[in-house]
Order: C-alpha cells, then structure tokens, then sequence
C-alpha cells in the first residue's frame, strides 16, 4: 500500500509528536483537533521540539523547516478526506474515540487504514464502531513519540493481514520498530509498566520511602533510566490511573486496584509535567 499523506486527529503532546516524525520521514502529514487553538498549540509544540533538536545537531535547520512545512492544518473531520492513513490520537475516553471513529468513517476513502494510539481500550470493541473493521488497527506510540522507538501494533479479532502489514510498514518508515501484540488489557508494556508504577505510589503511600528514594532505588538498583513516580509524571498520572481502571475492570483482579493515593492527585489535578504538579514540582 503506497502511503503518501498521513492524518493525525489530536494535537496535544502524542498527536503532536506523532505528527512530528511523520513529517521528518517526508510524508504530508494534516494535524488535525477540535479547534484552530487546539491545533496551533501543536503546531507550536512539534515546532519547539525541531528547534531543540536543531540546538542539539540532531537536525539541519533546513531539515526542520520542510518538515514544519509538510504540516497542514485541519479542524473539520473532511480536511482528512485525501488520507491514506488515519490515526486517533485523542483522549482515553471510549465515547469520544467511537465518536471520532464515526466521523472518520464517514469521510475516508474505501482503502483509506485507521489507527488508534489508545493505550489500554480494546481495538477489537473500537473496530466494530466502523463499517469495516477490517481496516482498523492499534498503533500505540510511547512518549515522547520523537525519541521513543518502540510502537505495539495490536490487532483487533476483525483486523486483516493487509491492514496490519501495511502498518508494520509504516512504522519502519517513520523509524520505529514495531512489536505484534495481540489485543488484551494494557496490550504488553503497559500490563507490565502501569502496574509497577501503581505498585510504587502504593510504597509511597505507605510512607516506605520518598519519592526522591523510590525513584533512586529503581535507578540504582534495578538499572532503569527514570524512576517510576517521575515517569508517571512524564506520562501523566490521569493516564496512569485510567490504564489502571481498564485493568482493574477488565481482569476483575485486586492486584490491579489503582492507590488511593493516585486516584487522590488526579481529583486534586496534580497531574504530572503536563500541569506542572503531580509527585514532583515542575
């Protein structure tokens, strides 16, 4: 499948960043969100990110220019008509994501895949929203998407193998390397990371150690490169928590319970460096 013009509904920090490499491997990328503000800040976003990588001898300015200039703006669900690949990139909010998937499959062309960067919803129940589910997949990027180069591709149970191919494809182009993951809760990395970050602010919150010495522990001693609460800031603790309630419902096990202390900075909008607060000031 020839992919030329990839459409990115969502421009916050995945959308956003997802539309940043898709732009530096040569494709025409259409940004696109609910509002001209919405999609500016993108814009503003992917922009200050080339910028630094252009400090940082990482990109020509040159290099960064055309990229930014690959990036069309959208606001109508028909300023995505011309793709040849749609991926969703909007809130963990099943609703709004089988709103998107309506609007989406109103407007593409017949041959046109659709993606969703979900991190935890069933691609199999998001498929069935659209009149071929077929075409639907999971692409599941990691933050921050310019420097992580890992993708889950998840099929869905409807899921063909052109869709899915054509995907793995598309990964390698944007350089990214691609893992088959079959569709469950949490898919792989997340059924392993989330809960060991939960099982964290457990620690935390039973006053075992402090932030500062969870984090310097799991980098001490278990060779990771970020400590787990400053990681859930870096993701963003309304996402930890909301991984953690698809879990918790879908498996029906205890061991998934989301910490109360969690549950608690989310409802007092402590939410990570997305805000400026959650276990760390920013």
């Amino acid at each position: 499948m020839d992919i030329q013009k990839i459409g990115i509904v969502g421009a916050g920090q995945m959308g956003s960043g997802i539309a940043q490499v898709c732009a530096q491997a040569g494709l025409d990328v259409v940004l696109n969100d609910i509002s001209e503000e919405a999609v500016q800040r993108g814009i503003d976003r992917i922009s200050a990110s080339l910028e630094r990588m252009v400090r940082k001898d990482k990109l020509s300015a040159d290099e960064a220019s055309a990229a930014l200039a690959r990036i069309e703006r959208g606001v109508a669900s028909g300023s995505l008509a011309a793709c040849d690949f749609v991926i969703e990139g909007a809130t963990e909010n099943v609703q709004i994501k089988r709103d998107i998937l309506r609007q989406l499959d109103g407007v593409l062309q017949p041959g046109a895949i659709i993606a969703t960067n979900t991190s935890s919803v069933s691609i199999t129940m998001l498929a069935a929203t659209l009149a071929n589910p077929a075409r639907f997949i999971g692409m599941h990027f990691f933050n921050p998407v310019p420097m992580m180069e890992l993708i889950e591709v998840i099929r869905g149970i409807q899921t063909s193998d052109i869709t899915f191919e054509a995907t793995v494809a598309l990964a390698r182009r944007i350089g990214k390397t691609a893992i088959d993951v079959r569709n469950s809760p949490g898919f792989a990395v997340n059924r392993i990371l989330v809960p060991m970050i939960n099982e964290a602010v457990f620690v935390l919150q039973e006053g075992i150690a402090s932030a500062e010495g969870i984090d310097a522990g799991m980098k001490l001693g278990a060779n990771h490169p970020i400590g787990p609460l400053a990681l859930a800031d870096l993701i963003g603790l309304d996402t930890v928590l909301a991984i953690m309630k698809v879990l918790y419902r879908d498996f029906n096990d205890p061991k998934y319970r989301p910490a109360a202390l969690l549950k608690e900075m989310v409802d007092a909008g402590y939410l990570g460096r997305k805000n400026g607060r959650g276990f760390y000031t920013y």
